[in-house]
């Protein structure tokens, strides 16, 4: 697998890195930029080849995030997730915007909500092939699994360099849900 350089645009994701780069110069705030580039990602969805047949085949063990683009500016990066059948997040929330689109699979969302000492239901999605979807925080607790039985795919954009800071989750959750 390639070593990541900051800055360096894989093939396939020309388009989407200058689409992203436009929404994100605006200078709007989280949940307007979240908008804007999930317009971008929209027009400029990969296809699964934009990662490389190492990365699609998952881990057995855990779902897995491969950082495909990162900003030379930490402004933002695109990472490609790989989840197997069955695998899932913990209740989290993030850092920042995200935006994500699906190449392959079925990614089940959970939507949640703090409220005092436990977590509210707040709704579902699933989420399939070419599906875009983007949130910022407040507002981003959420939980995601692959409900399908072949290996799921998924491109998220987040706004900041995932390669710098390690992950896009701010917290995990732990408390309990009710309906």
């Amino acid at each position: 697998m390639a070593t990541l350089v900051r800055g360096d645009v894989r093939p396939g994701l020309q388009d989407l890195v200058t689409g992203v780069r436009g929404a994100v110069d605006r200078h709007v705030g989280w949940r307007e930029t979240a908008l804007l580039v999930a317009g971008e990602l929209r027009r400029h969805l990969p296809t699964p080849d934009v990662m490389t047949a190492e990365e699609r085949l998952g881990d057995p063990d855990h779902y897995q995030c491969h950082t495909l683009y990162a900003a030379p500016d930490g402004a933002f990066s695109i990472v490609g997730l790989v989840w197997r059948p069955g695998q899932i997040t913990p209740i989290h929330d993030h850092v920042t915007w995200c935006v994500f689109g699906v190449l392959q699979g079925v990614e089940h969302e959970e939507l949640f909500v703090h409220e005092g000492d436990h977590l509210l239901s707040a709704g579902v999605n699933d989420n399939m092939p070419g599906d875009v979807s983007g949130f910022a925080p407040p507002g981003d607790i959420h939980r995601v699994r692959n409900s399908g039985d072949i290996t799921a795919l998924s491109i998220h954009i987040y706004g900041t360099d995932i390669s710098r800071i390690d992950s896009s989750v701010r917290r995990v959750y732990e408390l309990p849900v009710r309906g």
